[in-house]
């Protein structure tokens, strides 16, 4: 192994520096965490799916044998997201061979990086990932997560979901709120030095405040097709009145 292999290897924010992009802080701290459960909450433009090339590859290139799987709700997105790895893995010397086809990496270590829509019929065709990728994870609908969870369970492996909000639900939304053992990192537009402020106050008036809101300042806001707002929704609930029907037991 070349000495830039080693410190690549070593420190995985060598990714993105060896591909002459200079990280955020942010980035950095995502790519060097040792947490095995990462939410990035993040503005559009701000770079998360940067990071989750720079991790995917990483993991590929100096794991050996390791599985990456990375999904998104649609074929298109999860296309964009192996394109991002492909890119970052071609500015990159001194690294493992790879024969990469539109949807899937294959390494001469025995690594793969597979991106696939976000169906439930082609995600439990995997098993023993030792990272999941959830590119709009807000967007992943509550059973996809709940079927690539599992796939974990022998590797102890890592899972990453990163996303701008949508909507006050779904397993992002609950995670990010009250889930444990979280790591979680949020970054709004206004975090993120490429992103000009004269420009953000034209969006705003062009898109107007809602999705404003949501797009670049990562606020959960109720999605424009709700009927009640969430706080009169959960305003109805209370843990400490019994159920009519009791416990059937």
């Amino acid at each position: 192994m070349l000495a830039n292999d080693i410190r690549r290897a070593l420190t995985p924010t060598a990714v993105l520096t060896d591909a002459k992009i200079v990280p955020d802080a942010w980035q950095a701290s995502v790519l060097e965490s040792e947490s095995d459960k990462q939410l990035l909450l993040c503005s559009r433009q701000s770079g998360k799916s940067t990071v989750a090339a720079a991790l995917a590859l990483h993991k590929a290139i100096y794991s050996a044998g390791a599985l990456v799987i990375c999904i998104s709700p649609s074929q298109r997105q999860s296309a964009e997201l192996f394109r991002k790895c492909v890119d970052l893995y071609r500015q990159l010397s001194d690294v493992v061979s790879g024969d990469f086809t539109v949807m899937r990496a294959e390494f001469a270590n025995g690594s793969r990086i597979v991106s696939l829509p976000g169906s439930e019929q082609t995600i439990r065709g995997y098993s023993g990932p030792s990272l999941i990728i959830a590119d709009e994870a807000a967007r992943i609908p509550d059973s996809l997560y709940h079927a690539v969870r599992p796939m974990l369970a022998t590797t102890r492996g890592t899972f990453l979901g990163l996303t701008t909000p949508y909507g006050c639900r779904g397993w992002f939304y609950e995670a990010w709120e009250s889930g444990e053992g979280w790591k979680r990192t949020r970054i709004t537009a206004n975090d993120c030095p490429r992103i000009d402020p004269t420009w953000l106050e034209e969006e705003r008036r062009l898109i107007g405040d809602w999705s404003f809101r949501q797009e670049y300042l990562c606020e959960f806001v109720d999605t424009q097709d709700q009927f009640f707002a969430s706080e009169i929704i959960d305003a109805c609930f209370n843990a400490d009145i019994a159920p009519l029907w009791g416990d059937a037991a």
